[in-house]
């Protein structure tokens, strides 16, 4: 096999629009010499300004394309010829999965279908040495193990699955797709599991974006329940190294778990933010000394599962490590919100 690392390569990207697929597009481009084809249909949470500064490198091609559309997918095999994926198209919003789980059905079971009964298509008639160095990387999260007890230790990669919303249900159903794939077809695959991701571009729907957006219009900072959820952060750079690290060097047929050993509670990441922003620009409301004043408790989200942790020693042990403190991470998230038209700060 080929030193992945050093021949260019044509990495197709599946979501490549969304926050963390951006993150992965930048990386590729700015880090590596390899081509990145951007497949995206362009959601409500696609973000284009993730893009900008990569969008006119001739190493970047962009193509509109739903992974449910077969013929399109086809297309986009046929005509750019790929030799590797890295698949991060998915629906991934808790609270939307559970007013409408139809959308995260279709999206992540369905459309992971596809792509890998394209995918197998493909290599069927590729050139040798293609099909041989071919990888196929299907990004995955930690919440397809379900929830940990405060003192239970940290969920492995030979870990059971137990799912509670139908949003990580239709991950984890993705991933014994990507598995079966594997060990009956034959197809390269390589699955991720990774903890809450969060950085510049994301959407604001999710926890820390929604903090600050809030928090700058001087609106209340909803928590669910009494905030004591404990998640794994991990920086968005840090995963977009992590992917491609595992392109390079992972083992197919594996797992591998990513994460940043964060473990916080939804309160205590609000409560930082709004420190945070004290800081950047102290709010302007009578009556109020600081954003924590804003935070409110709202009734809890059905299944909200208690905990995340993973176990990431076996991706250290092949040699990546996260390079981003959360507290820095956390500063240069609420920095970009300053420097983006999207919050003028």
């Amino acid at each position: 096999m080929t030193n992945l690392s050093e021949k260019p390569m044509k990495i197709l990207i599946t979501g490549g629009a969304g926050f963390i697929g951006s993150a992965v597009v930048r990386f590729i481009i700015k880090n590596s010499p390899h081509y990145v084809i951007n497949i995206d249909k362009l959601t409500y949470a696609a973000n284009l300004k993730g893009l900008e500064s990569v969008s006119y490198s001739e190493k970047y091609i962009f193509e509109k394309v739903d992974i449910c559309n077969r013929q399109q997918l086809e297309h986009v095999f046929k005509l750019y010829q790929p030799h590797a994926v890295i698949h991060l198209a998915a629906e991934s919003h808790v609270d939307r999965s559970i007013a409408n789980p139809f959308t995260f059905i279709e999206n992540n079971i369905i459309g992971t279908f596809t792509l890998l009964e394209v995918t197998r298509n493909y290599l069927n008639y590729t050139s040798k040495q293609t099909k041989e160095n071919f990888r196929f990387i299907h990004v995955s999260t930690d919440e397809v193990y379900g929830e940990l007890k405060s003192k239970e230790s940290s969920f492995n990669e030979s870990s059971c699955y137990s799912p509670s919303s139908p949003y990580s249900a239709s991950k984890a159903s993705s991933d014994h797709l990507v598995s079966a794939w594997y060990r009956t077809y034959g197809i390269p695959t390589i699955i991720t599991h990774s903890s809450n991701n969060y950085g510049p571009y994301q959407h604001q729907e999710k926890l820390i974006p929604a903090t600050i957006t809030n928090a700058l219009e001087n609106k209340p900072i909803q928590i669910y329940g009494n905030g004591l959820q404990i998640r794994d952060w991990i920086y968005v750079k840090d995963t977009a190294r992590a992917l491609y690290f595992i392109l390079i060097n992972g083992r197919i047929g594996e797992t591998y778990n990513i994460g940043a050993n964060n473990e916080c509670t939804n309160i205590s990441i609000v409560q930082n933010v709004c420190s945070i922003l004290d800081k950047f620009k102290p709010i302007q409301k009578n009556g109020i000394k600081c954003y924590k004043e804003l935070i409110k408790f709202v009734t809890d989200r059905p299944g909200h599962d208690y905990r995340y942790a993973i176990d990431t020693s076996k991706i250290r042990q092949l040699g990546w490590e996260p390079l981003e403190s959360l507290d820095k991470g956390l500063k240069k998230t609420i920095r970009s919100y300053f420097l983006n038209i999207r919050i003028k700060g």
